[in-house]
């Protein structure tokens, strides 16, 4: 899960960027962000799912493999540095299993993955439907901050 768009003063706000590298936001602020950088940090987590909406709305293009990636807490705080593995547009239906388990996030099964990314998407006001297109970026962590 990932949200890119920060809307401040009524207006969208392009992807910040830390240290010349995009910075990758997981969650929303708060206890979901600061559990899902432990899970990446502890090398738990490899893998994360987006709307391929956002990039469009923000004329941001997609990951590419070997792109490092700033991982970033509440603050804006560089916290780690991923590298990019896997890029890959498919339906919201077509995520297969082997993806929801690199988001390392402990769902039972893929309905599991599946109702709790809804929900999320959802309570943010981006609800998904079955053919919604979905980026789904794996990545490995490879260090501190650069």
């Amino acid at each position: 899960m990932r949200v890119h768009l920060l809307a401040r003063a009524g207006r969208v706000v392009t992807w910040p960027r830390v240290g010349g590298l995009r910075a990758l936001e997981l969650g929303t602020p708060g206890a979901l962000r600061a559990e899902l950088n432990r899970l990446v940090l502890a090398g738990d987590k490899q893998a994360t799912a987006g709307l391929l909406s956002e990039y469009d709305e923000e004329g941001e293009e997609l990951e590419h493999v070997g792109e490092r990636l700033a991982l970033v807490d509440d603050d804006g705080a560089h916290i780690g540095t991923v590298e990019v593995t896997g890029v890959e547009v498919t339906p919201f239906e077509g995520v297969p299993w082997s993806f929801a388990q690199a988001e390392g996030e402990g769902d039972a099964d893929l309905a599991d993955w599946r109702a709790g990314h809804r929900r999320y998407w959802e309570r943010v006001g981006t609800p998904v439907e079955d053919q919604t297109p979905i980026v789904c970026l794996r990545f490995r962590l490879v260090g501190p901050p650069a």
